[in-house]
């Protein structure tokens, strides 16, 4: 009988690309996915299609209405086009080329490509407009926003500037680029500052934004802290790289450097060289590494380098004393240096990568002590920076109070008693002004007018009272303290279990909303953080593929559009 009603209502088209599972559900033949139903609407099925499976949706236009696309671009096609432009790099004159005409007119004869004029000007555009409007939707549901920031020159030599917008929303960290746009003043503390104020008007989020991330560039610390009077954080991987750099800066470290970068140009520039490396590692039984060089402007590229060349240690010594025995290399000593500073630099690295500083600070302390005076010399200089520039990281109080909320963390990852009571503090007063006075509770009397009782107080209260107020809030039954239940409510969250390093901290906070309700609204403004201004910099990598030589004509605000909906595209379309 249920068979018999649910074939009865499959009388849609869309049921040729999905398979019933339920009443309820259905599954996409193409993909395997499982969507919900209900009424017998198909709406959530066609939008995964056209969402999904754009070529599909375009089939099954063109088999209804064959004489609407002859002749003229289709409606369907034509954005995701320009979204397959922005999203894969793909120039406006592609339209122009042999090869794609042919192939597009292989898939739909009847098909008329648009012009690069009409790409260029009409369609992207629209699609810009339309996106941002989408992206301003949902960043107006967000209570609180963190800013990364950063500048780059293009190699047209024209200078851009990046913002992106990083908040919590349904308990989902949500990132978003505001604006990508050519900075064609000075680089000064006034202009930046006058175009961060004009990007987060624009966007309506002035009073939200609870910090910006940037490097430690003076311009930038000046236009955010001290004009516009926002709370400025240092980048944590610019951090990381100015402490490392220091580190093996040191003469002897140096010259190893020095020895390892003349092996490794001479390998990768000798044809004979390089193929005699691939087969004595075969020989070995080793896997087929290259060498890599690094980048000056990145210590992890050093890293990297270093660590290839160990990997590769013997067959490399045998290649060399082959092709070329009169070329400079390592003594055993050296190699042996090389290992280490391998070693001494991996919990940085993985920092880098995690993000999470507060478990590998301490690997770096408990290193053996080397046998060589330039690996301890090198620890030391390492420790000596952490401490000058982390040392006071415990008293940047938002970086603090994001930490205690944390499930992860909480407590436990501050090395100092106080300065974990003080953001205790310091998130409780936050809680207790989100609270709310109830309403006056009122008693009847045979008059029948209302007896008002104790009326709760607005005020936070001072710490040394909170003890007091926790323990005598059940001998007042009609008085709601705000502050004692912000009290109440962060004593709960702390005896909680800690949560695995791995775990989503939003994903337990989700489950507990209803628990820690004002806690909760302060978690969004403090998780919603990021430790880099890496999305920023991440922009201008996407930018570098943009502006090649086959598109170094494109006018700074066609940049702009390209890379605003590369940025968002790409998350909507293929995740």
């Amino acid at each position: 009988m249920i068979r018999g009603k649910m074939d009865s209502r499959r009388r849609s088209d869309i049921w040729m690309h999905f398979e019933m599972k339920s009443a309820t559900h259905a599954q996409c033949n193409i993909c395997k996915a499982v969507l919900s139903f209900r009424g017998g609407s198909t709406s959530n099925m066609r939008r995964h299609l056209s969402s999904k499976h754009p070529t599909v949706m375009l089939q099954q236009q063109h088999s209804q209405n064959p004489a609407t696309t002859i002749g003229q671009p289709s409606a369907v096609t034509s954005p995701v086009y320009s979204s397959s432009t922005s999203t894969n790099f793909q120039p406006f004159s592609i339209v122009d080329d042999r090869g794609f005409r042919e192939f597009t007119k292989a898939l739909d004869p009847s098909y008329v490509l648009p012009s690069r004029s009409t790409v260029s000007r009409q369609l992207m555009p629209d699609l810009f407009q339309k996106i941002r409007a989408d992206v301003q939707e949902k960043i107006k549901t967000a209570p609180a926003v963190c800013l990364t920031t950063d500048c780059w020159t293009s190699s047209t030599s024209t200078s851009y500037m990046s913002v992106t917008c990083h908040y919590v929303t349904e308990f989902k960290l949500q990132s978003n680029l505001l604006d990508c746009f050519e900075l064609t003043d000075n680089h000064t503390s006034e202009n930046l500052a006058r175009e961060l104020e004009r990007i987060a008007t624009e966007w309506t989020i002035m009073e939200k934004i609870v910090a910006c991330v940037s490097d430690s560039a003076a311009n930038v610390k000046k236009a955010v802290g001290e004009i516009l009077h926002w709370n400025h954080l240092n980048c944590f991987a610019h951090i990381l790289n100015l402490i490392v750099r220091k580190g093996i800066q040191q003469s002897q470290i140096q010259e190893i450097i020095r020895k390892v970068k003349a092996i490794i140009e001479y390998t990768r520039r000798s044809t004979v060289a390089s193929a005699k490396l691939r087969e004595t590692q075969q020989q070995m039984g080793q896997p087929q590494l290259r060498l890599k060089q690094d980048v000056p402007t990145r210590w992890n590229s050093t890293y990297y380098m270093l660590k290839r060349i160990a990997e590769v240690k013997d067959p490399l010594i045998s290649t060399l004393a082959l092709v070329n025995p009169q070329l400079q290399t390592l003594s055993l000593e050296e190699w042996e240096m090389v290992k280490e500073t391998c070693e001494v630099l991996q919990p940085f690295e993985e920092v880098t990568v995690e993000l999470s500083a507060e478990r590998y600070v301490k690997i770096v302390m408990e290193l053996y002590p080397s046998i060589y005076q330039p690996i301890r010399n090198m620890v030391d200089i390492l420790m000596a920076e952490i401490v000058k520039r982390l040392g006071g990281i415990e008293q940047v109080s938002l970086l603090a109070d994001a930490t205690l909320l944390d499930p992860r963390f909480k407590k436990h990852a501050f090395l100092h008693d106080r300065h974990a009571e003080d953001a205790v503090t310091r998130v409780v007063g936050a809680a207790s002004r989100s609270l709310r006075p109830l309403p006056l509770a009122t008693s009847s009397t045979e008059e029948g007018e209302g007896v008002p009782q104790a009326n709760p107080s607005t005020e936070t209260v001072p710490v040394i009272w909170a003890d007091f107020e926790e323990r005598v809030a059940s001998l007042r039954p009609g008085v709601q303290n705000p502050f004692t239940e912000a009290m109440l409510e962060i004593k709960g969250f702390l005896s909680e279990p800690l949560l695995p390093g791995t775990s989503d901290p939003l994903e337990w906070w989700k489950s507990r909303a209803t628990v820690f309700k004002k806690t909760c609204d302060v978690m969004k403004t403090r998780l919603c953080i990021v430790a880099t201004s890496v999305p920023s910099e991440r922009i201008f990598s996407k930018a570098g593929q943009i502006i090649t030589d086959r598109r170094n004509r494109l006018s700074p605000g066609k940049v702009r559009e390209l890379i605003f909906l590369n940025n968002q595209l790409f998350w909507d379309f293929f995740t």
